[in-house]
């Protein structure tokens, strides 16, 4: 297992994302990929995993749960069912399986899910560290057609953990492009900013890049790999037709305080990409620009976040 780092001066934290595809609408069977890659990035030396938006159990591009505006057809309805009854609830035993990854492998985690709250899907990203579960960030905005599946999270659930690697949180996808929601993270001092997502558009790398030099912190992009043989064969994929056709290109990378690429993009194939971060890189970056300190301009601007939860009752 590998040693955490020191916390202090010096602390170098060996990091991973993990570039891969899920047996999508299969829990059981995606849990079990989960413990095989982290088992592999610790085996690595890794002290950090990070694994894409929607791992468990899958983002589903290109199916359309039979909608239209305006219209819904049963097969759809069904579809949604079986992607409901693959989501795991938080917290509960899926949790409680990863948590004690986590512990068996010494890893870190930022575990991309589909959430399961009632009738209510969310996409969720979970944090682990080797004492167990941290906690949870629910995507805020789910970008256009996800609306259909995915319920909206709250400011409940935007933290930044203290952990013996660094201070960890997570903002998924398109939320990225949320200004006063990557203000709300450089806030509470991130330095580990993981970035799961489900664009693998080369339009992204830029998108992260500037993340990363804005709030002078460690940015780690994750995207699946996936080609049509991951999805249910049962149901239509309007993307592609044949096994090997790819849905979701990856285009992962781990990006430095100064907006340099430490480790990818790959749009090539499932792999892990890993980087070794020297967290004394962020001080060295801040030294010209910190965007909540002093190039903030607190006289002229104010961030007001709501944390109090806002979900239904019941949930």
């Amino acid at each position: 297992m590998p040693a955490l780092p020191v916390k202090g001066r010096g602390r170098t934290v060996r990091s991973a994302v993990v570039q891969a595809a899920p047996v999508a609408f299969d829990r059981e069977r995606t849990l079990t990929r989960v413990e095989d890659l982290a088992a592999e990035a610790s085996g690595q030396g890794a002290h950090l995993a990070v694994f894409p938006e929607a791992f468990v159990s899958g983002y589903p591009k290109g199916i359309t749960f039979g909608t239209v505006i305006g219209e819904r057809t049963p097969a759809g309805r069904d579809h949604f069912r079986r992607y409901w009854e693959s989501a795991l609830e938080v917290p509960g035993p899926d949790v409680d399986r990863l948590a004690a990854l986590a512990t068996a492998t010494a890893l870190h985690m930022v575990v991309g899910v589909i959430e399961r709250s009632g009738g209510t899907l969310y996409c969720t990203a979970l944090f682990f560290s080797p004492e167990g579960y941290l906690g949870r960030h629910r995507k805020l905005m789910p970008t256009a057609a996800e609306r259909l599946v995915w319920g909206f999270g709250d400011g409940s659930t935007l933290p930044v953990f203290e952990t013996p690697i660094g201070r960890l949180g997570a903002v998924i996808c398109w939320e990225n492009y949320m200004p006063l929601l990557r203000t709300a993270m450089y806030s509470k001092n991130v330095e580990l900013y993981c970035a799961p997502t489900a664009d693998g558009r080369e339009s992204w790398i830029p998108t992260v890049r500037h993340i990363a030099m804005e709030g002078r912190c460690f940015v780690l992009s994750c995207n699946q790999f996936a080609r049509r043989r991951d999805y249910p064969a049962d149901i239509e994929n309007v993307l592609a037709s044949g096994d090997d056709d790819v849905i979701m290109r990856g285009g992962s990378c781990i990006v430095g305080p100064l907006g340099q690429l430490l480790a990818g993009p790959d749009y090539e194939s499932e792999r892990i990409l890993y980087a070794d971060l020297d967290l004394d890189d962020i001080p060295r970056a801040k030294f010209d620009f910190d965007v909540v300190g002093h190039y903030a301009r607190p006289d002229v601007f104010h961030l007001s976040v709501n944390e109090d939860p806002q979900t239904p009752v019941g949930d």
